[in-house]
């Protein structure tokens, strides 16, 4: 066979392959509604994440971009239909730190966080708060090291067992030394209930569970679990401010799509919500969540995933740690 015309007939084939992929990114979204789903209860942070983008990403898009929300299984449930969707373009999720948890804790979860989804943006991060009750005599974290020396031993209290905030004071008590109990509650309402009544002297959770009752004096901010202060709470010192070198335990926010949404609508949506994140509206309402914006790309955006899930697998097989 002619080799030119084995090339020519090679070229009519890829361009008459790419060219639907070509066609559809450029149609995108006038086919119909976007549906971004929040992996968790209406309330919470990540539907308040969805809820801040999704009519900003509307009116940039120009179509209707809904809030399904689908809770269960920290995450699990919702970010298991997103998996299993059309890699169309019309379904993306909007997930916690719990999606770099969860295949640990999860070992039977019913789908590959690796292979099934692909991230389209880090939305932010944000610290969790180790705090203690206001009558509690530690004024800084480095008092809650030094009680607990000599065989003592202090409890803290997180929003549930295998959580993030369980899991980093984990991490940071075996590296430090430090012997430190944990008591899971069944979110952070029942969390904070305990901690403003002093019913458990140490407890972490995102600013966004904590700042209230910090701000009303009820509990007392230690530290940060980030690798920079917060703007929320610019006087609250950095673990690693501490002498914890290089602890850096961010809360996260990220919007997700089944694996084979082709590349051209992933960058799309990418491009539109770090557009959208620099508006002054949502900068501010994300601000007022204690979230620090983050604008990249995908490939950035899946790399800090990986990082999380290359982190968390290590502290929970080490620790034997199991979830709820």
């Amino acid at each position: 066979m002619d080799r030119r015309f084995c090339i020519a007939s090679l070229a009519t084939l890829c361009a008459t392959t790419l060219l639907p992929l070509a066609a559809q990114a450029q149609a995108w979204p006038t086919k119909g509604p976007i549906k971004l789903v929040a992996v968790f209860p209406p309330g919470g942070s990540v539907d308040q994440v969805a809820r801040i983008l999704a009519p900003v990403l509307q009116q940039q898009l120009g179509q209707t971009v809904m809030v399904e929300n689908k809770g269960g299984a920290s995450g699990a449930i919702g970010t298991g239909e997103v998996a299993r969707a059309a890699p169309d373009g019309y379904t993306f999720g909007v997930v916690f730190d719990t999606h770099g948890v969860n295949p640990s804790l999860q070992p039977k979860i019913a789908f590959d966080t690796r292979k099934d989804l692909a991230t389209v943006a880090l939305v932010g991060t944000s610290p969790m708060v180790i705090s203690t009750h206001a009558d509690q005599p530690f004024k800084g974290f480095n008092d809650v090291a030094a009680a607990t020396k000599g065989g003592k031993s202090l409890t803290y209290g997180t929003i549930g067992n295998g959580s993030l905030g369980h899991l980093a004071v984990t991490l940071l008590a075996k590296s430090a030394g430090l012997d430190l109990v944990h008591v899971p509650y069944k979110g952070g309402g029942p969390l904070m209930q305990d901690a403003i009544a002093g019913h458990v002297p140490l407890s972490i959770g995102s600013v966004f569970v904590a700042k209230p009752h910090i701000d009303s004096k009820r509990i007392r901010p230690l530290a940060v679990t980030t690798a920079q202060r917060n703007a929320a709470l610019p006087d609250v010192p950095t673990l690693a401010e501490l002498g914890y070198r290089n602890f850096d335990a961010p809360a996260w926010w990220a919007v997700i799509a089944p694996a084979k949404t082709p590349p051209e609508l992933v960058q799309r949506l990418n491009a539109e919500i770090n557009k959208a994140l620099q508006t002054p509206e949502v900068a501010a309402k994300m601000a007022a969540q204690g979230i620090v914006i983050n604008l990249g790309t995908p490939a950035q955006a899946q790399a800090f995933v990986e990082r999380q899930l290359d982190t968390w697998d290590k502290v929970v097989k080490d620790n034997k740690i199991t979830a709820d």
